[in-house]
């Protein structure tokens, strides 16, 4: 009984581990501004609409975009990659990432929107606020 106590905790605990190192935190525009960036490296997930006549392209799949949320902040990403088929300006996005020491933003995966309802559920509120 006792063997069997020691592999559960030990299961469990490795399983605890292992979620939180593969968690990213979830941050809008506003805030990042509100409590700052997260310490430089670690994996996030950056979210909002894509702001209208930001996107600029660079050499091969470079791009750069402006990332809004509503609330008047903005958030410079840059990627290079191919991004989905339904990235738009103006449409709801999510960026998984890493900060750099300087500040600066590299997005490693896009997600776009993939339907007609699709909204990052923390920014339901802030499009509705806008509108």
């Amino acid at each position: 009984m006792a063997i069997a106590g020691v592999l559960l905790v030990s299961a469990v605990t490795l399983s605890a581990v292992a979620l939180k190192q593969h968690a990213d935190l979830f941050y809008t525009p506003q805030l990042l501004a509100e409590q700052g960036q997260p310490e430089a490296g670690k994996r996030v997930r950056i979210g909002g609409w894509v702001q209208i006549d930001s996107i600029k392209y660079g050499e091969g799949a470079d791009m750069i975009f402006l990332i809004e949320d509503g609330s008047g902040q903005t958030l410079e990403v840059s990627y290079t990659g191919v991004v989905p088929d339904l990235f738009r300006e103006g449409e709801g996005v999510v960026a998984t990432g890493r900060f750099d020491e300087t500040g600066a933003f590299t997005a490693e995966n896009i997600l776009a929107k993939h339907d007609e309802n699709y909204q990052p559920r923390e920014l339901k509120n802030a499009r509705q606020a806008t509108s």
